[in-house]
C-alpha cells in the first residue's frame, strides 16, 4: 500500500461499535471480495471489501474477520483470517502479511490462516445461536450481475441450516454512515491530495490541451502524494461532453471558449474524496457562462445552508429541487408557464438537472447510509448540483464534501477555488509562472 500506516485504534474502535449492536451469543463473519478475472489469466486490480477494511484495515485478498464476543474462549472473540504465506507465490505476486504484521494493522491478536479456519469455525458454530453474514446491500448495487458475495452465504447456510441468521449489512449501514473524527482525518488527506491536483490542472489547462493530458496531470499528483488510486473513473469533460454524467473517454481537445467539467477524487487510506469543478478552458468565463455557473453555485450554497443534523433527506431533496427551479427561472432556462404546466412526475427542472444532489461518502464513493430518514451528526455527504443545457452545449457541476456536526456542517473543501473570480484568479496565477 502507498499510504502511511493507520493506527489500529481506529479498527479496534470500529469493531467495538459493531459488537455493541450484536445480539447475544451471536457470531459475525465478514469475507473479502473475490479476485475478478479479466482476460486470459489476467485479473482486475484488487479492491478490498469495505466492511472488512472498516473492521480490520487489512486490504489483502482472502481476508476474513470473525467476531464472537460471547465466545467462552476469551482469546477467540476477535479473529482475523489471512492467507498463509507461500514463498513460491510471493516470488510472483509479492509479500503476504505475516501474523504479527496483520495484528499491527488490525489490532486483532488472534490471527489464523484461511486453510485452517473451517475447523475452528465449526467448533464455535456449535455454541453460537445466531450468525451475522454480510452481503452487499448498497442501494445503488447493479442486481443484473451474478452475486458473488452470496456464494459464501449460501454455502454456509447449507452447512448450518438450524442457526438463526441476521444481516450484518443492516448494522454496517448504520455505523459506517457515521464518520468518526479519525475517519475524517484520513479523508482530509485524500481531500488535500485532490486539492493539490486541482491546483495543478488550473495552472495547466489552456486551449488545445487534450482531456487525457489533464487526467495524466491529476494522476501524477495523486501518485506523488501517496494516493492509492483514483476514487472513481476520472471525468474530464470539455464542451458538450459535460452533459454526460459519467463521461470517461477523456479523448477530446479542450477548445477556446468552452467550459471544462472535471470530476475526480483521490483515494487515500481506503477513504475517498469527491470533487467537481467547472472552469473556462481559456481562463475567462463569458457573461452567460458566469450567469449559469452562479445559478449552480447558488443552489450549492443553499444546500450547504440547510443540510444539518435532523433534516429528513427526502425533505432536503424537495427543498433543493425548488431552489433549482427558482434559479433556472432566474437565468431564463425555465418560464413561469413551464412550471405551471409541468408534469408533477417529471418536473420542468429535470430537463436541466437530471441527477441527485449528493450521496454518502466514505470507504465507498457512493457509501452506505440511509436516504429516507433524518440525517445525523457525523454523516459525510457530497453536495453536487449541476445545470446542463443542451441548446448551449454546456454542462456545469460544483461539488464539495460536507461533514455534519452538532452545529451544522463543515465544508471539507473550504478554501479551494469555487467562485468564478477565484477560479479565474487561480488560472491567471498559473499562467504567470
Amino acid at each position: 500500500m502507498k499510504y502511511l500506516p493507520i493506527t489500529s485504534k481506529l479498527f479496534t474502535q470500529n469493531r467495538q461499535r459493531f459488537i455493541k449492536k450484536m445480539k447475544s451469543n451471536s457470531i459475525a463473519i465478514f469475507t473479502a471480495n473475490p479476485v475478478f478475472p479479466e482476460n486470459g489469466d489476467a485479473v482486475y486490480s484488487y479492491k478490498a471489501n469495505s466492511d472488512v477494511v472498516w473492521l480490520s484495515g487489512v486490504v489483502q485478498e482472502k481476508t476474513m474477520v470473525i467476531l464472537y464476543p460471547d465466545n467462552a474462549d476469551e482469546n477467540a472473540r476477535e479473529i482475523l483470517v489471512i492467507q498463509r504465506p507461500n514463498e513460491h507465490m510471493e516470488k510472483w505476486n509479492g509479500h503476504l502479511l505475516r501474523k504479527d504484521e496483520a495484528t499491527a494493522i488490525s489490532g486483532i491478536a488472534n490471527v489464523q490462516y484461511v486453510d485452517s479456519i473451517d475447523a475452528l469455525l465449526h467448533v464455535w458454530m456449535h455454541y453460537a445461536d445466531r450468525v451475522y453474514l454480510n452481503t452487499n446491500e448498497n442501494d445503488r448495487l447493479n442486481l443484473e450481475n451474478p452475486r458473488l458475495d452470496l456464494l459464501f452465504v449460501h454455502r454456509f447456510m447449507q452447512q448450518y441450516p438450524l442457526h438463526r441468521y441476521d444481516r450484518a449489512a443492516r448494522i454496517m449501514k448504520e455505523l459506517r454512515a457515521i464518520k468518526t473524527k479519525e475517519e475524517i482525518e484520513i479523508t482530509n488527506v485524500a481531500i488535500d491530495i485532490t486539492h493539490k491536483a486541482l491546483n495543478r490542472v488550473l495552472q495547466f489547462v489552456k486551449p488545445g490541451v487534450m482531456e487525457y493530458e489533464i487526467e495524466a496531470e491529476i494522476t501524477h499528483e495523486f501518485l506523488c502524494n501517496r494516493a492509492t488510486r483514483h476514487a472513481y473513473g476520472c471525468i474530464i469533460a470539455s464542451g458538450d461532453s459535460a452533459r454526460v454524467l459519467h463521461y470517461v473517454e477523456n479523448n477530446r481537445p479542450c477548445k477556446d471558449g468552452d467550459l471544462l467539467l472535471m470530476d475526480f477524487g483521490a483515494e487515500y487510506g481506503n477513504y475517498n474524496a469527491d470533487l467537481t469543478r467547472t472552469i473556462p478552458v481559456n481562463g475567462k468565463f463569458t457573461k452567460r457562462q458566469k450567469e449559469v455557473y452562479d445559478a449552480c453555485l447558488a443552489v450549492h450554497l443553499y444546500c450547504a445552508s440547510i443540510l444539518k443534523p435532523g433534516i429528513n433527506y427526502a425533505d432536503y431533496i424537495e427543498k433543493v429541487n425548488l431552489e433549482m427551479e427558482k434559479q433556472l427561472l432566474k437565468i431564463g432556462l425555465l418560464t413561469k408557464a413551464d412550471i405551471k404546466n409541468q408534469d408533477p412526475s417529471n418536473p420542468a427542472y429535470r430537463k436541466y438537472f437530471y441527477h441527485g444532489i449528493g450521496h454518502h461518502l466514505g470507504l465507498d464513493v457512493h457509501d452506505v447510509g440511509t436516504r429516507n430518514e433524518p440525517v445525523k451528526e457525523g454523516m459525510l455527504f457530497t453536495i453536487e448540483p449541476g445545470i446542463y443545457v443542451e441548446e448551449e452545449q454546456m454542462g456545469i457541476r460544483i461539488e464539495n464534501n460536507y461533514w455534519l456536526t452538532k452545529s451544522g456542517n463543515i465544508d471539507l473543501f473550504k478554501g479551494i477555488a469555487m467562485t468564478t473570480d477565484e477560479i479565474e484568479a487561480a488560472m491567471r496565477a498559473g499562467k504567470k509562472k
